[in-house]
């Protein structure tokens, strides 16, 4: 997991197109975490044409964020099937339908059905391939990138917010909603970028058919994929179950879980809140600017500084740190009214909710491998849809009930403080192993989870046409082969390790 010197040998490119990869990708994150926020703009106005409740306007959110995270395995499965590329292209035209559908909407069902689970389905479909093919891309200096993409989300949020407020003020939230959906129609130029890398090594020699079809993108996601001897049949899994059983991946899954309920709650409702205690609408709206300002220094910086040989290694306690400075940010702001008190706490959310989103999926990557990522990052996000499912509507639900904000801030607080005590203990006393020996020839900083994760999944994959175990399902790849004594050939990713 070290960060040390020029790789050697077939791998991941750190750099060249990957930089284009990593703009689309920066793009992609941008519109999937900063759209849900910025559309909590036009909640007022939804709530006053539609007669309903901040608690029924702030499903529309919940559901695109419960999509964009419940839909993980169902994109892990797609882009196993067929690729980064035309997943992604699909995506983007179900998320600008989504929201010019909802331009015509007349009952807050319809926009439940268009906005949220439309755009939310479009968001999802684009988010999870593209930090898929930014792996394929950059190993050694994997957590800058990572950092970089991550940034998008700030900055998008902090254009998007002031964007939707004037699109509010002019056009309407029809046409506010209208415009947005052509908007995202971008996420279909960023699918198109999204090309494979050039191979990790030698291929087999292939018959003079050539390459199987499709074979380019099918080693974009999961286990590696068997070249079985002549007549015999190869299967691949959709979603790897198994990694499930990975404490680590426990332990990252339940620390998800707990950040969800309360991380997202501040951002949504920090609008609402500061035009409630009189900061007039404008200047409401720039809050959500601030913390989007502070979120794009702290990103990137984030993910330089874990990339560092010596804090790499400890990733995890950085990202506990990050999950505990946020949860004592929103405990100790609860009671912030004037506007000088709210600029100070969208200054502190920022900077700590930045370093939770550089450090997340490096995070992960770490936790599980490479190999196994994408179907880790479906599950991840389907447990991260149930707890955001819980949490905004229900701290809705408690400000119209109680009329006071306080309280939301103390339990959003609490639990994301939660997450990262348990992170920092469950890693110190479940987790904790040796990995400080001399790196391994051909590797960045010796051998880390990504590798040992790879070995497992070797050791898991069955004859060619048995069924694997633990996977959902599995495919049927007819083998090239010529001849009955052709060896089996196994066919790696360019997945970083």
């Amino acid at each position: 997991m070290g960060a040390s010197g020029p790789r050697r040998g077939p791998g991941p490119p750190d750099g060249g197109w990957g930089w284009a990869v990593l703009g689309a990708c920066f793009v992609i994150t941008g519109f999937a975490y900063g759209f849900p926020k910025a559309v909590s703009v036009f909640f007022r106005a939804l709530m006053r044409d539609f007669g309903a409740g901040y608690s029924d306007t702030a499903w529309v959110s919940s559901i695109m964020l419960a999509m964009l995270y419940g839909t993980g395995p169902v994109s892990s499965i797609l882009v196993t099937r067929f690729g980064c590329r035309p997943v992604m292209l699909v995506g983007g035209l179900l998320a600008s339908a989504g929201m010019i559908l909802a331009s015509f909407a007349t009952r807050l069902l319809e926009l439940y059905l268009t906005a949220g689970v439309l755009t939310g389905l479009g968001l999802a479909l684009n988010f999870q391939p593209s930090l898929i093919m930014l792996g394929l891309y950059f190993e050694r200096r994997r957590p800058l990138a990572n950092g970089l993409a991550a940034a998008g989300s700030p900055v998008f949020l902090s254009a998007l917010s002031p964007l939707g407020q004037q699109l509010l003020e002019h056009f309407g939230w029809r046409g506010g909603f209208l415009l947005l959906g052509g908007l995202l129609l971008n996420c279909c130029a960023c699918g198109a970028v999204m090309r494979p890398p050039p191979g990790p090594g030698p291929r087999p020699r292939r018959d003079s058919a050539g390459d199987a079809p499709g074979e380019a993108e099918a080693h974009l996601a999961g286990p590696r994929v068997r070249e079985a001897p002549s007549g015999g049949r190869t299967r691949r899994r959709l979603l790897d179950v198994t990694v499930c059983a990975d404490r680590a991946f426990a332990v990252y899954a339940v620390t998800k879980f707990l950040m969800a309920l309360g991380l997202f709650v501040p951002a949504i409702l920090l609008v609402n809140y500061a035009k409630d205690a009189g900061v007039p609408d404008s200047e409401a709206a720039f809050l959500l600017s601030i913390v989007g300002f502070v979120d794009i220094v702290a990103r990137p910086a984030c993910g330089a500084l874990a990339g560092l040989a010596r804090l790499r290694p400890h990733v995890a306690y950085l990202f506990s740190l990050a999950l505990m400075a946020n949860g004592l940010t929103d405990l100790s702001s609860a009671r912030a009214r004037s506007y000088s008190a709210l600029v100070a706490f969208c200054i502190a959310f920022g900077l700590s909710y930045g370093m939770v989103g550089a450090l997340q999926f490096e995070v992960l990557m770490a936790a599980v491998g490479a190999p196994r990522f994408p179907s880790a990052l479906g599950l991840v996000l389907l447990l991260e849809a149930v707890a955001v499912l819980i949490g905004p509507p229900s701290a809705g639900r408690l400000v119209d009930a109680l009329k006071n904000y306080e309280i939301i801030f103390y339990l959003a607080g609490s639990e994301v403080a939660l997450a990262g005590i348990f992170m920092a203990v469950a890693t110190n006393c479940c987790l904790r192993r040796p990995r400080d020996g001399p790196p391994s020839p051909g590797t960045e900083g010796g051998a880390g989870d990504g590798e040992e994760a790879e070995a497992e999944v070797d050791s898991d994959l069955p004859p060619a046409g048995t069924e694997e175990p633990g996977g959902l399902e599995a495919v049927e790849v007819p083998s090239p082969g010529t001849g009955p004594s052709q060896p089996e050939v196994k066919m790696e990713p360019g997945l970083d390790s």
